[in-house]
């Protein structure tokens, strides 16, 4: 955070991770989704995940995030970031649907949808401040986190 250069995604960084752990029905997640610790069957039926040692609480917004950003450039993310994120609610709601019965996957998607931006910036925070030359640094992420800083915005005004 100390070498982050753009001044306002710095003043919202505190902002950006309360907003993530305040919000409801978090669960464990990764902490490093990204494509390289993922392993894929030759059929792609199935996958594993490797190197946890970042697991901890957090909401599924935050892998998400990464795991998309990991995959795709800017163009990628531009043309495929929505509809994966149909599709993770799409298999979310299912699973929640078959394995727990006291949980609305409907308000779980309503609670961490619109945090999608915000997992999204607070992961470009991180990136700008650790590697400001990194590849995922790119159009699509910084519009999607000025939205996220909008949105911000009008929350507090």
């Amino acid at each position: 955070l100390a070498a982050l250069l753009d001044q306002p995604l710095k003043a919202a960084a505190h902002t950006l991770d309360g907003l993530l752990k305040a919000c409801p029905y978090q669960t464990l997640v990764h902490g490093d989704a990204k494509l390289a610790n993922f392993c894929f069957a030759d059929n792609g039926k199935q996958v594993a995940a490797v190197d946890f040692q970042y697991v901890g609480t957090g909401i599924g917004m935050k892998d998400v995030a990464y795991f998309i950003g990991s995959c795709l450039d800017g163009d990628g993310c531009d043309q495929y970031a929505q509809s994966l994120l149909d599709d993770y609610f799409n298999y979310l709601q299912k699973a929640v649907k078959q394995k727990n019965n006291e949980i609305d996957g409907a308000l779980v998607e309503a609670a961490w949808r619109p945090l999608f931006a915000v997992a999204w910036a607070d992961f470009h925070r991180f990136l700008k401040g650790w590697s400001p030359e990194h590849w995922k640094i790119h159009d699509f992420s910084e519009r999607i986190t000025k939205h996220a800083l909008q949105l911000l915005a009008q929350k507090n005004a």
